[in-house]
């Protein structure tokens, strides 16, 4: 999946009237159903818990000595 920019700023979300409304950058804005809102949030924490590892990842090949000598 390819996006043209990063946010770095969370979503707004409120329940109203039996839906779950999302506000999210740029002005987009989503209504779903409780069922719908549930699976997409285990979706974004699984997609949170696997970038926060590979920037780990990248953090510990940037610290490691690379073996090489001069």
């Amino acid at each position: 999946m390819e996006h043209d920019r990063l946010y770095d700023e969370p979503s707004k979300v409120e329940a109203e009237k039996g839906e779950v409304l999302v506000d999210g950058p740029d002005g987009v804005a989503v209504s779903m159903t409780p069922e719908a809102a549930a699976e997409t949030s285990d979706r974004l924490l699984d997609g949170a818990m696997t970038a926060r590892g590979q920037q780990r990842v990248e953090e510990g090949r940037r610290k490691a000595p690379t073996g090489r000598s001069s």
